[in-house]
């Protein structure tokens, strides 16, 4: 990816046709990487070799990075979150958390048509955050949605779009070792939601620092 990119920045500038060339090698490149990522991401989850480091933080700011780390990919989406305001801290690995965010917000935008909305969204019952991707595609293949989660399946096995069919498996993999489950539904109106769910817990108690003390006027 690298060097793709070291192709549009030499001077004197590529020709425009090389300089697609090259665009379309860091796109690949960049596409196989994510690949290998998640085989071995699946390889490590298997052999039991990820042991989630948990610690509290903020849900919205894990599924912000997502959205920045992804950038391209998203394009021509209108992806928001929208989280309540008491979605305050959960425990959780923000590495493994935000990978199930970006392999949901990529395939939402990769089996939906261009410019139609992403949305992330939460609710809190039963002591879990429930946190869902939704997307205005055509939906999960019927009577299928159970079979998605397993690996190397993909919900049209002869598409044209590139995938490995890892990236609902390892979704599963990690909400699991948190505590959690996920499923996948078919909305009512139309489009794909996964919603993935993470334990409340007890969060610690943020101090509101006080106020400073006035000063007081000198006297006269």
């Amino acid at each position: 990816m690298g060097l793709a990119d070291s192709l549009t920045l030499i001077k004197p500038p590529l020709p425009d046709a090389a300089r697609e060339t090259a665009a379309a090698l860091r796109e690949q490149a960049a596409r196989m990487n994510g690949m290998v990522s998640n085989l071995l991401d699946m390889a490590r989850l298997q052999a039991g070799r990820v042991t989630p480091r948990k610690e509290w933080q903020l849900i919205e700011e894990v599924a912000g990075a997502a959205v920045q780390l992804l950038g391209p990919a998203l394009a021509g989406h209108r992806v928001s979150i929208d989280l309540p305001a008491d979605t305050l801290l959960i425990e959780f690995d923000a590495v493994l958390i935000e990978r199930v965010f970006c392999n949901l917000l990529e395939n939402a935008a990769k089996y939906s048509p261009p410019g139609s909305p992403i949305a992330v969204t939460a609710r809190l019952a039963d002591g879990f955050a429930h946190i869902s991707v939704t997307d205005g595609g055509s939906g999960f293949p019927s009577g299928r949605h159970e079979e998605l989660f397993g690996i190397f399946v993909r919900g049209a096995p002869e598409s044209s779009m590139p995938g490995t069919g890892l990236g609902l498996a390892i979704c599963r993999a990690i909400i699991e070792a948190h505590g959690g489950t996920i499923r996948a539904d078919n909305r009512p109106a139309g489009g794909a939601v996964v919603t993935f769910t993470l334990p409340l817990g007890s969060p610690p108690q943020i101090e509101e620092e006080p106020d400073p003390a006035p000063k007081g006027g000198r006297g006269g």
